[in-house]
């Protein structure tokens, strides 16, 4: 089967579509079919700037959400003319986003997407729209008129999957997030030597929060706890992976709490690298908030942890209560609840072999459950209903 995936955001970037995409791609290929993915990037660059993004910047200044909704509507156009220009023949397409839906239709292509998240309430969250504004209202009708007209909607957990019923009364099928099982296995066997690779000392307690630096990844409540953390435990370091709007504050915080010896913001890290961080760390931490309606779905990073031998401490809401147990595979503690944290964190550091357990039965969930190509296999007999093969 040929394959199209698209998206009307760039591809490759930091962040959890991204990495299914990939992660999908190759559970696919490896299954015997051929897959594309068309993205944004692959336009030349002065469509990119002098169409898009430029525009999309400058007129957000003028009026809020003018600039994401007028420029989201020409990333479709422009998809949809690349598409039908470097069209292979394909038997279906896998949509990522709405927009990306809508595009993909138009080219007559038999079209399934993939949700997500919540397009609204994601802008909202950024700080990219106003809520109830008309670009508001705007972005939730290109959402309902991407889950009616696609051939089916996949989500990525059950409250997307509930979302869309709600809002478009369409009955969506909810596959979960996975991940690349041999890629994302345990090596804590090279935990010494990825010590000494990165600058990290033997002896100290590594917190690693692998999360795209934005307000619903809750990423400052990592630091929060640290400041209670160090009162207990002196030689503990925090490292963040990822970069984002939140940036500036975490910089701010650190340096105006004396943090600068014990907080390491990496920014980018090439998601190749990320099982080294995985390995060398003690604990994991993906503290997600609740925030404009949007709530962690199936949390790659914390797949990902939990296929890499790093016990994991996670935040008790959305997809995240979906995937792991508290106190079998992972721990969750309360949103936003700094005194939880940090309990969780010291409790995990102080007593090593729980977290080796926690942590041992994670894989053998992730082996079981979350696996790109269980998932890849339950995609491809989607693609075969939709085209009636099936």
């Amino acid at each position: 089967m040929k394959v199209l995936i698209t998206t009307v955001f760039t591809y490759p970037h930091l962040g959890g579509l991204s990495t299914h995409v990939q992660t999908l791609k190759e559970g696919l290929e490896q299954r015997g079919h051929e897959v594309d993915v068309f993205s944004f990037n692959l336009l030349p660059e002065w469509k990119q700037k002098g169409l898009v993004q430029i525009p999309s910047f400058l007129l957000n200044k003028v009026k809020k959400g003018l600039g994401f909704t007028l420029t989201h509507d020409i990333r479709q156009n422009l998809l949809t003319q690349y598409i039908k220009k470097h069209n292979k023949n394909y038997d279906i397409i896998n949509a990522q986003d709405p927009y990306a839906t809508l595009a993909s239709i138009d080219t007559g292509i038999p079209t399934v997407s993939t949700v997500h998240g919540y397009l609204s309430f994601e802008a909202i969250s950024r700080g990219t729209i106003i809520e109830n504004s008309k670009y508001d209202q705007r972005i939730r009708e290109i959402e309902i008129q991407a889950y009616q007209k696609t051939l089916k909607n996949i989500t990525v957990d059950t409250r997307i999957k509930n979302y869309i019923k709600d809002c478009a009364d369409v009955d969506a099928l909810a596959i979960k997030n996975f991940i690349n099982v041999n890629q994302f296995k345990p090596s804590k066997d090279k935990k010494a030597d990825l010590r000494d690779k990165y600058g990290f000392k033997q002896d100290q307690d590594l917190l690693f929060v692998p999360r795209r630096l934005t307000k619903k990844n809750g990423v400052i409540y990592p630091l929060l706890a640290l400041k209670e953390v160090l009162k207990k435990k002196s030689n503990v370091q925090l490292i963040y992976a990822g970069t984002g709007e939140e940036m500036k504050n975490l910089k701010n915080f650190v340096e105006e709490n004396n943090l600068t010896e014990n907080v390491h913001l990496l920014g980018a890290v090439d998601h190749k690298k990320m099982t080294d961080y995985y390995a060398l760390s003690d604990v994991v931490l993906v503290p997600s908030v609740f925030s404009s309606g949007v709530e962690e779905a199936t949390s790659i990073s914390a797949l990902e942890s939990m296929g890499s031998g790093s016990p994991l401490i996670a935040s008790a809401i959305g997809g995240l209560k979906e995937i792991v147990e508290h106190n079998v595979d992972g721990l969750l503690t309360e949103e936003k609840n700094v005194e939880d944290l940090t309990e969780s964190i010291l409790s995990l550091l102080s007593n090593p072999a729980f977290g080796e357990k926690l942590a041992e039965n994670a894989r053998q969930k992730i082996e079981r459950e979350y696996s790109h190509l269980s998932a890849a296999k339950k995609f491809e007999e989607v693609y075969m209903v939709s085209l009636g093969q099936k």
